[in-house]
């Protein structure tokens, strides 16, 4: 079984985070024409962010097992086991992987000198990543 390098889940990082701006520019445009145009204030603008982003993230990781990046780069979350996660599992993940970002990324870094390049959020949710290979899943 091949190991997801850092590089892939950077990029894949990458990639997730030009759909969720998207999705942001979106709510953040029907939240100002909400408000007659005006310029929305409030903390309640931030906590639907963190809950749109909370629902992308457990969707996808839910079921396929992917975001849309993940897919682009060939690879899967799942279960220590194998498994695909729970609801409760891709929560505690999603938490995790705000603490690895808000730590200056260490959570992420962490990976080049993990033995098996887990991340705090991998190791935390007891959830790890596994590459792809299409050959395998798809004999021709």
């Amino acid at each position: 079984m091949h190991k997801v390098h850092l590089w892939r889940r950077l990029a894949a990082a990458f990639y997730d985070s030009l759909l969720l701006i998207a999705l942001y520019f979106l709510v953040g445009w029907i939240a100002v024409m909400a408000n007659d145009g005006e310029a929305v204030q409030g903390m309640w603008l931030f906590w639907l962010l963190l809950l749109i982003a909370w629902g992308f993230f457990v969707k996808f990781w839910r079921y396929p097992g992917q975001t849309l990046g993940m897919q682009v780069w060939k690879f899967r979350v799942v279960q220590e086991n194998g498994a695909p996660l729970t609801v409760r599992q891709a929560t505690a993940r999603y938490v995790f992987a705000l603490v690895s970002w808000g730590c200056f990324g260490l959570g992420f870094l962490w990976a080049l000198i993990d033995k098996n390049q887990q991340t705090w959020h991998d190791k935390l949710s007891q959830t790890r990543l596994e590459f792809i290979d299409h050959k395998q899943r798809n004999p021709s």
